[in-house]
């Protein structure tokens, strides 16, 4: 279990932030969002960070004080009741009616906002963008714990293939899968990004039900276990030579990795064992020509045209609902960038985390594919974890 990062390292992210805004004439920036505010002090607690264009930055904590340690985290600690006394904090920080303050305008609720600004007298502008940037290129640090988090998960996928007999449900085998993820560390928490974006360890899908689309934006679905959130596991029985799509992310100490395999009972079906070969095709030839400097459009029009030649356009990234990427950074949440996606034409940086995630959905079938989460390195691709992309039949 690794503590809080060190000052140094936090000092470096609120530094690089304090050039962000400086060098856009931005005052300063309130930051309210539970992952945002664990990257610049590596904790979260009912609070409210302000980082200042210039100075040191004050966290604004309402509870819990007592599970905050002022002597590691490199800012200023202040205890808060209410709005106003954030008002107060930043008006004492300079923050006026000629200010400009920095806010996550793409995930603080509405009400917050209304509220604050009546509170504080200023311009407000977005920082989101300038945030995720930010936190797309990981530290040697945060590398670290996404190395603890591919072994973790690693090891939870090699226990799924003795768990496997006909008849059992997808709702008991998750059980199954999930107790040993938690026994083996994973904090149950995986944090995305969004408005409505409640997710719960991945995605178990077998037969017919790995066909099911989805709300959600990825190429897999399911039905789900009720109405209420028709998304992923069901109680459908596991059947012989059914596609079993596993699709799980593991965290631990907040840094999360993304994987997906493939399980089944005594056969695949030929079609669909060739769909697992282009997939795990399309994620290598992926995996050789990304760099830096390589457009993340590149990569992705490079998927499509392999699964155009293989013929299965049709049912790649999804059937009839289609998602626009074939990969996706991550991090301290699931949905980071960069975004390796149609007509995206950034560049690929080294120390950028991704998921490579090429699938096959048949309708009324199932769906088949691998992902893989690898780090940009000077000169390719380096992949967390070195467990066999082929299925695995039992």
């Amino acid at each position: 279990m690794k503590d809080y990062p060190e000052a140094g390292e936090l000092s470096k992210r609120i530094q690089a932030f304090q050039s962000i805004l400086q060098n856009n004439n931005i005052d300063g920036a309130l930051i309210l969002q539970s992952a945002d505010i664990v990257y610049f002090c590596g904790t979260y607690q009912n609070a409210q960070l302000y980082i200042p264009a210039f100075g040191c930055p004050v966290l604004m904590v309402r509870r819990s004080m007592e599970r905050i340690d002022p002597t590691i985290i490199p800012l200023e600690v202040k205890v808060f009741r209410n709005s106003k006394d954030i008002g107060d904090i930043l008006l004492a920080k300079g923050i006026s009616e000629s200010a400009t303050l920095g806010m996550e305008l793409d995930v603080v609720p509405v009400n917050i906002f209304r509220r604050l600004e009546r509170i504080i007298s200023c311009s407000f502008v977005d920082v989101s963008q300038y945030i995720k940037e930010l936190r797309m290129v990981k530290s040697s640090y945060e590398i670290s714990l996404l190395r603890d988090s591919a072994a973790m998960l690693e090891n939870v996928f090699c226990s799924i293939p003795g768990l496997l007999k006909e008849g059992i449900s997808e709702l008991e085998l998750a059980a199954e899968i999930e107790l040993i993820a938690r026994r083996s560390g994973h904090i149950g928490l995986i944090r995305v990004r969004g408005f409505n974006q409640d997710f719960y360890y991945g995605s178990l899908l077998a037969g017919s039900n790995g066909g099911v689309p989805s709300y959600f934006d990825g190429p897999l679905g399911g039905t789900g276990l009720c109405p209420a959130f028709p998304f992923g596991v069901s109680r459908h029985l596991i059947g012989v030579g059914e596609p079993i799509m596993v699709d799980y992310v593991g965290t631990v100490n907040g840094y999360q990795v993304d994987m997906s395999r493939v399980f089944a009972l005594g056969y695949l079906p030929d079609d669909l064992l060739y769909a697992q070969e282009v997939a795990i095709a399309i994620q290598n030839t992926i995996a050789s020509h990304a760099r830096p400097g390589v457009l993340w459009s590149r990569l992705y029009d490079m998927a499509i045209s392999m699964a155009e030649e293989a013929g299965l356009s049709k049912y790649f990234m999804g059937c009839d609902e289609k998602v626009k990427f074939i990969g996706h950074g991550i991090g301290l949440e699931l949905n980071e960038l960069p975004i390796i996606g149609k007509g995206i034409n950034k560049e690929l940086q080294t120390n950028m985390a991704l998921a490579i995630e090429p699938k096959f959905v048949f309708p009324g079938r199932g769906a088949v594919g691998v992902e893989n989460t690898f780090i940009v390195t000077p000169v390719g691709l380096e992949r967390l974890s070195q467990l066999t992309d082929v299925e695995v039949i039992v």
